[in-house]
């Protein structure tokens, strides 16, 4: 599932730079995800980057957007064409 920002963010912008597929952005009142880019990090980490350095823990999956690691990889192959993600890619789906 994609994540999304709640409505309690307070437009910190802490989470912006942490995200390598820049799909965060600054919204009218509060920053936004594109779920067409979020890939909740897979292929970078094993955790949400922005989860990680939100304040307010605001940034949470969006139950109206349910994904598999298939589907977060693959969109971050197309995303990044010129990275090679191989089959042991970081992400949150792996750990233990």
């Amino acid at each position: 599932m994609a994540t999304h920002i709640t409505e309690e963010c307070i437009n910190c912008g802490a989470c912006e730079p942490e995200c390598p597929n820049e799909a965060i952005s600054e919204g009218e009142e509060i920053y936004v995800i594109d779920p067409n880019l979020c890939t909740e990090c897979v292929g970078f980490h094993e955790y949400e980057a922005c989860q990680a350095v939100c304040p307010v823990e605001c940034c949470l999956p969006d139950p109206e957007r349910k994904e598999t690691e298939d589907t977060l990889i693959a969109r971050a192959r197309v995303i990044h064409s010129d990275k090679d993600f191989g089959d042991s890619f970081p992400s949150r789906f792996r750990k233990s």
